[in-house]
């Protein structure tokens, strides 16, 4: 039950999913927020900690997500062999995008050469600082990257849905329950 099979995903999987999708989609909602936010504005500092101390957990937490799935099954897909392709190449973009905005994100926090402080209790070091216009071109990959990802997200829910829905297989109820009836 804890570990993918070919079968279905495991506890760890779904968990990682379902709690990354959510911390993603709430950095963006924040990130965007945080943009419109004045000088003045009380959330002005905290906003941007916030920010910062989640993104670092969720890359962790990414990259936990990517070794646990390298180091188990993944379950066979469904469907047609073009919806598998586009599934499998889907996922990949997800990855991808997901490594692509945390990555810029460390950019950007750290172009000065500090660390990013994660919510008091430690700090990661900035290993890579003072590139070229590092925090301005990593801002602009961290911007259009999410922007990206959000819609590709949405087109993976909808494909779960459609799936789930329209042809009757149960992709996203192996998402949900590693019990579930599986085909």
């Amino acid at each position: 039950m804890w570990r993918n099979t070919n079968d279905g995903w495991g506890l760890v999987s779904i968990l990682l999913h379902w709690v990354l999708a959510v911390a993603i989609i709430g950095l963006f909602i924040l990130g965007w927020w945080m943009t419109g936010l004045g000088y003045y504005d009380r959330w002005y500092n905290l906003g941007p900690w916030w920010h910062r101390s989640l993104g670092m957990l969720v890359l962790f937490a990414t990259l936990a997500r990517l070794a646990w799935r390298l180091a188990n099954p993944t379950p066979r897909a469904l469907g047609r062999r073009l919806e598998r392709l586009a599934a499998h190449l889907g996922h990949l973009a997800l990855y991808l995008l997901m490594l692509v905005v945390l990555v810029s994100g460390y950019l950007i926090s750290t172009a000065s050469g500090k660390g990013v402080v994660v919510f008091d209790a430690f700090t990661v070091p900035a290993l890579i600082s003072d590139l070229p216009n590092q925090a301005s071109v990593a801002g602009a990959v961290h911007w259009y990257a999410a922007l990206v990802l959000m819609i590709l997200a949405a087109g993976h829910a909808a494909a779960a849905l459609k799936h789930q829905f329209i042809d009757r297989h149960p992709v996203l109820m192996r998402m949900i329950d590693p019990r579930s009836p599986r085909r």
